[in-house]
């Protein structure tokens, strides 16, 4: 691994400091406007043109206050909501899910785009609502709860999804309506139409014979709607540390991605083939919802198609940096996600360590034998991306999974076939018993994982603690770095 590796990523610096602001703007309220703040720093920066280091640091504090100004607009929007109840119009965003006493749904309001967790009195009429359905509804809303739970923060939890709000409404005080989207952004509108498209599609798989635990994987393994999975199927896939083929992520992606080259790359068009697979991607991503993750790959995807038209250094830590500042300048709250923070870290840990993994053994060793390397890149990028994530599972879930080389081994070329069985079956009926069959054998064999001792470790980290593991393990990653260097001196290599 190269020694300059920040000068490399130039955009990785700029990233840090956009999330710094982003931190201290939510935990600080600042005396001072930041929007004219961060004017006069941006001239300040230009009037420094001369002196290189000053104006580094001058953009860099640049990028410190712009963070802190969107943390501030964001808790700006999440104003408070009048007293008493009020009468409004809504749309419904997902299929009703029954609670104990009640049928929950997430609802829009149509003349501000603002989302609510709603909880219906519990009867037909509840549960037969359906996403794109119009309420017209009267009710007191009342702001996120506060609940908490160890580092599970249900109000930051809610907000970060855009939730504002949550209301009770008793059945004689609300009904379906023909209501206008007119006052929706073309975006929510676009966004609403896609939800409803997924809706249809998962019925259709539920229509071929997909039910239970079948249907649950599939359904959140290809379209991203995790509703359907219980607790004792999450708790098989967390221990087992396959949690991450049931959250649409790169590796989803990765596979579409791979699947539209092989269909669609033409040598003699391969810039509209480029721009069909991007547009491809980006109906995807809107299909299963948008969620941090896929959005992240998505923005990665899109600048290496844009990229490998010119023959350029595809994939780096300045991409991962450039979809990072992306995502933040468009939600700045995301980076307090779960996704957010596992994704990039998986994500930035395998661009960093795999040429460490490459480098184990003698240069095109592996370049004759396909099978060894695919199982060796495997492995290494299973390895990688474990050391990325692994301190943040253990903060957030309070475990680590020894065996997730194991597990990695088995789902990740399942997920790979279930994908691609899942828009057969959608197009061929008559082939679900496969995807039947694929889909218990893969939840047969975690549940076996599962039950082998010492499958899972519970971990109980501080904040400090997970900090201080990362700073290690940059520290070896910069040591490796250096040792190689000395080694190809000695050696008379080029460095």
């Amino acid at each position: 691994m190269r020694n300059d590796i920040l000068e490399d990523a130039p955009l990785v610096k700029i990233t840090v400091c956009l999330m710094a602001g982003i931190v201290a703007g939510d935990y600080w309220e600042f005396p001072v406007p930041m929007l004219p703040l961060l004017i006069g720093m941006v001239v300040t920066t230009l009037c420094l043109w001369k002196y290189e280091h000053l104006q580094s640091l001058a953009i860099a504090c640049c990028f410190v206050v712009l963070g802190a100004l969107l943390m501030q607009r964001q808790k700006a929007s999440q104003a408070g909501w009048p007293e008493g109840e009020v009468s409004y119009e809504a749309v419904v965003l997902s299929d009703p899910v029954e609670k104990p006493k009640t049928m929950a749904v997430d609802i829009m309001l149509t003349n501000n785009q603002r989302k609510l967790k709603c909880y219906l009195y519990k009867d037909e009429r509840s549960r037969a609502l359906r996403i794109g359905d119009g309420l017209r509804i009267q009710s007191r809303i009342r702001k996120n709860s506060d609940w908490q739970r160890g580092s599970f923060n249900y109000r930051r939890y809610l907000e970060i999804h855009g939730f504002s709000g949550s209301t009770f409404v008793s059945s004689w005080k609300w009904r379906k309506a023909e209501i206008s989207l007119k006052n929706l952004s073309r975006l929510e509108r676009t966004k609403l139409f896609f939800l409803i498209q997924r809706s249809l599609l998962l019925q259709r798989l539920a229509h071929q014979g997909l039910d239970g635990e079948q249907y649950a994987v599939v359904a959140a393994m290809a379209l991203g709607d995790k509703s359907a999975l219980t607790q004792e199927l999450k708790d098989v896939y967390s221990v087992t540390g396959a949690s991450h083929v049931l959250a649409l992520s790169g590796l989803h992606l990765g596979i579409i991605y791979t699947l539209l080259s092989l269909l669609v790359v033409n040598r003699r068009w391969r810039v509209v083939s480029q721009v069909f697979m991007i547009l491809a991607i980006w109906a995807f991503v809107f299909l299963v919802g948008m969620s941090t993750s896929v959005v992240r790959s998505a923005v990665m995807l899109t600048t290496y198609a844009l990229l490998s038209l010119g023959h350029r250094d595809k994939m780096s830590l300045n991409t991962l940096a450039f979809a990072a500042i992306v995502l933040l300048m468009l939600n700045p709250i995301s980076l307090f996600d779960v996704g957010f923070q596992m994704s990039f870290a998986a994500v930035a840990a395998i661009l960093i360590l795999m040429p460490q993994f490459e480098n184990l053994f003698p240069q095109g060793y592996l370049l004759d034998r396909p099978w060894q390397k695919w199982l060796w890149s495997l492995v290494a990028v299973s390895c990688a991306a474990q050391i990325g994530v692994a301190p943040l599972i253990a903060y957030y879930f309070e475990r680590f999974s020894t065996y997730f080389l194991l597990t990695n081994l088995i789902v990740v070329p399942a997920a790979t076939l279930i994908l691609w069985l899942s828009v057969v079956v959608l197009i061929f009926p008559s082939l679900a018993y496969l995807l039947l069959y694929l889909v218990d054998l893969l939840n047969t064999a975690l549940a076996m994982i599962a039950t082998i001792p010492g499958a899972s470790i519970n971990l109980h980290p501080t904040v400090l603690q997970v900090a201080m593991v990362y700073v290690v393990i940059a520290a070896g990653c910069l040591l490796i770095g250096k040792l190689r260097i000395v080694r190809r001196v000695r050696t008379g290599l080029p460095s």
